[in-house]
């Protein structure tokens, strides 16, 4: 869990789709800010392509550039919110929201980290390091990670989900990892910047560790929680 915590089946719980769109949309509506066009846009270019393998329909990732652009005279303007904190059991979180409406998001937060503890910011920041994380599955079976790192400028890797490789780099090399990575054997699913803790929590029983679980669950059901960090192995 150390990267980046995921609920259990997540996926196949929640016939996801629609929350997963309702973040992209948000995220592509952000990046497009920067302008419409991929090409000089290296952040909505991540986003596009994660929304593609996430089969969002042409017209809603169209609209979403167009909004975010500011071609559609809309003005809803959404906002990045970081929140730091600890779940139970004393485990580091970075929660990541974004917003059309702060003042009601932070009041909310608060109220779901009442079995935790909701600091301020900078709280546990120290314990994370900001890095590029790029998710990649191999092309063949004899694709080698190690050596696709290192070639690709990704600073270190680790396993990830079913049979994919978590590569990390330096928050700046992110877009040019990301690009590098086909050439080297794997296939690109995700690429953003995110948080790893540096000092994981361990020895949790079974039951403080399902009450870490119930208490991320309820975060991230939260429909302005965009992504979240926590410091938790296993």
């Amino acid at each position: 869990m150390g990267a980046q915590w995921k609920v259990k089946h997540k996926e196949a719980a929640a016939n996801a789709k629609g929350k997963i769109f309702g973040k992209l949309v948000k995220e592509i509506t952000i990046a497009a800010r920067n302008g419409a066009d991929v090409a000089t846009n290296a952040h909505l270019r991540l986003v596009v392509e994660q929304a593609k393998k996430a089969s969002m329909p042409r017209e809603t990732l169209e609209r979403a550039i167009k909004k975010g652009s500011g071609q559609l005279g809309e003005t809803v303007q959404y906002h990045r919110v970081t929140y730091e904190g600890f779940a139970p059991h004393q485990v580091p979180l970075i929660v990541e929201c974004v917003t059309d409406n702060i003042n009601r998001t932070v009041a909310e937060i608060r109220v779901a980290f009442r079995k935790g503890q909701l600091g301020a910011s900078g709280s546990v920041a120290w314990d994370f390091n900001h890095v590029g994380m790029i998710e990649a599955s191999p092309d063949t079976p004899d694709a080698d990670p190690e050596m696709a790192a290192i070639e690709a400028g990704a600073q270190d890797f680790e396993p990830g989900e079913d049979g994919a490789t978590l590569f990390l780099t330096d928050p700046t090399d992110l877009d040019a990892v990301q690009k590098a990575l086909p050439e080297q054997g794997f296939t690109v699913l995700s690429a953003k910047l995110g948080y790893q803790p540096k000092n994981p929590v361990t020895g949790l029983s079974d039951e403080q560790m399902a009450e870490v679980e119930a208490f991320l669950e309820g975060l991230d059901n939260h429909d302005d929680v965009q992504d979240m960090f926590v410091g938790l192995a296993g």
